[in-house]
């Protein structure tokens, strides 16, 4: 049997617009399929541009023309069906130029998290674009949203980002996943839902994409956990002269590093975290970090960091 690997992809391998994002995946796309001889993939992505792209289109055209309300779920639910369809679409096409005997599917992925998540009264989820000090000041008091800097980037939006707690469509993954798919699932962390009398029900949230993966990595029983990011390995005292880049992280001296404040929460704290619960719960599987251009090289042993025993 080959091996399970949940491939999870940073914004970086999907740009900032349509046009750009359907550019990218096709680079993505080979990145993937290169993959598809070895193992069984499921894909996950972000959606923080895009979710925040879409949610202040609907604002405005809410504002300005009197379209109906859209609520952030249905945002989400919107971003998720747009990238999925371009990296399916992508993946299918370098499947086919390889005559690799494959198909890829999307799932419109809903996630439960709990209502009363105190996550709902600290908003830290960066979505949107980058705006100065300035830009940000005026659409906080124009809008009533709430913005913070992000790792010296510049200032977001932010929003709730609750614990992810159930995969719906778990079992619809799986099925796919046994019968020759490359599955595109989770994508912005999932389309967040509570429940409300036993019902679902959307929620304004945006739900950590790298929790999500880790969550789902374990329910398939994933032998390797990938999270594709701008850098090709872990650093600690990154973009400083005294950078050191890392190789391999015990779970012990990762929670070491995030105490003494080593991962920023708005880059790679997040993903260093989603990697250790995926180790914690399966202490013979592995999780890597590295760049997309650098995954098959990582996969070898070649390159990234490596969070494990």
């Amino acid at each position: 049997m080959k091996k399970r690997i949940v491939i999870a992809l940073g914004g970086n391998a999907l740009g900032n617009s349509p046009e750009e994002q359907l550019r990218l995946v096709q680079g993505t796309a080979k990145a993937i399929v290169d993959l598809a001889d070895d193992y069984d993939i499921v894909v996950t992505h972000g959606n923080g541009p895009q979710v925040g792209m879409i949610n202040m289109a609907m604002e405005v055209a809410h504002d300005e023309v009197g379209t109906p309300v859209v609520g952030f779920a249905e945002c989400g639910a919107m971003s998720q069906g747009y990238i999925g369809y371009h990296l399916q679409q992508s993946i299918q096409e370098e499947l086919k130029a390889r005559n690799i005997d494959k198909r890829c599917s999307t799932v419109l992925t809903q996630v439960v998290v709990d209502k009363d998540d105190s996550a709902f009264s600290n908003p830290t989820k960066p979505i949107g674009s980058f705006y100065t000090k300035e830009e940000a000041d005026r659409m906080a008091q124009e809008r009533g949203y709430i913005f913070k800097e992000d790792a010296g980037r510049g200032y977001r939006r932010v929003v709730a980002s609750p614990v992810p707690k159930e995969i719906v469509e778990i079992d619809t993954i799986q099925l796919l996943l046994e019968n020759n798919n490359i599955v595109i699932a989770g994508g912005g962390g999932g389309i967040p839902v509570a429940r409300y009398d036993n019902k679902l029900q959307g929620v304004a949230a945006v739900i950590d994409k790298d929790k999500t993966s880790a969550q789902l990595a374990i329910d398939i029983k994933a032998d390797i956990f990938l999270i594709l990011t701008a850098v090709e390995k872990v650093c600690i005292n990154y973009n400083t002269e005294n950078e050191k880049k890392l190789d391999f992280l015990t779970p012990e001296l990762a929670k070491q590093y995030i105490e003494d404040g080593e991962f920023k929460p708005g880059s790679m704290l997040p993903k260093i975290e989603a990697c250790l619960k995926f180790v914690e719960y399966n202490n013979t599987a592995t999780a890597l970090i590295t760049s997309l251009d650098k995954a098959k090289e990582a996969l070898e042993g070649k390159t990234g960091t490596v969070i494990g025993r």
